[in-house]
């Protein structure tokens, strides 16, 4: 079932859980699941793989958060970081998120190979054509209950999510895009009007030393990124 809003239509579905409490920061963990994901994706799209793969999140987060010193540990640059060092491992080769158990340092998992480079779709159009072969990341403005927002309905902002487009499609003559996105410790899917805009304004927290406000109209869906994979 589908809740029809102005902006939103959304339905839930459980994904892999995570039941412990991370060390890292829930948008460096939010980032590593949806890049494997994406990852994964994209590899059986482009019959990279002939089954849905898992690769390790957790191999991302070791080795991102210990080689970036000043790097943001965004979808962008997990995914060029999978690109440009040899790959990574299979979920499986890998202890999961929050494991007590960990791999002596002497431990190399196989890596599984990937090459290519990180596109950065840089409007609507470009996102569909690049959909025709592969999903796409982006990252989403959130707003709680979930599947409310600039619509009129009571509704909180949450922030920013790291997400997955799936695919978009025409739904009462508005352009719909179908949003995977790790929320909650879970995966949660949501239809979102694509040309929908807000006003949007810098939160307290996002503000810092030398870091102007942040206000205007604003699209739901932003900051899209694709892994363009090899196919050698």
């Amino acid at each position: 079932m589908f809740k029809v809003l102005e902006c939103v239509i959304y339905e839930t579905c459980e994904g892999r859980s995570c039941s412990s409490i991370c060390s890292i920061s829930d948008k460096v963990f939010s980032a590593a699941i949806v890049v494997v994901d994406l990852i994964s994706s994209t590899r059986l799209a482009l019959k990279l793989d002939s089954a849905y793969t898992e690769y390790s999140a957790q191999y991302l987060v070791d080795h991102v958060v210990a080689s970036s010193h000043r790097l943001k540990l965004t979808v962008k640059n997990y995914i060029a970081f999978a690109l440009n060092n040899g790959g990574i491992p299979k979920a499986e080769d890998r202890p999961q998120f929050g494991s007590v158990s960990k791999p002596l340092s002497s431990y190399k998992p196989a890596l599984v190979l990937m090459k290519g480079q990180v596109i950065k779709p840089k409007n609507i159009e470009e996102v569909r054509d690049l959909l025709v072969h592969q999903p796409v990341g982006a990252k989403l403005h959130v707003f709680s209950p979930l599947g409310n927002g600039p619509s009129g309905e009571p509704a909180s902002y949450v922030g920013l999510r790291d997400g997955i487009i799936v695919k978009v499609e025409k739904i009462q003559r508005k352009t719909i895009g179908t949003v995977k996105i790790w929320y909650k410790k879970k995966f949660v899917f949501l239809k979102v009007a694509m040309a929908r805009r807000f006003a949007r304004f810098s939160q307290p927290q996002d503000i810092g030393p030398g870091t102007q406000p942040d206000f205007g109209p604003s699209l739901l869906l932003v900051d899209f990124c694709v892994p363009r994979l090899s196919m050698e």
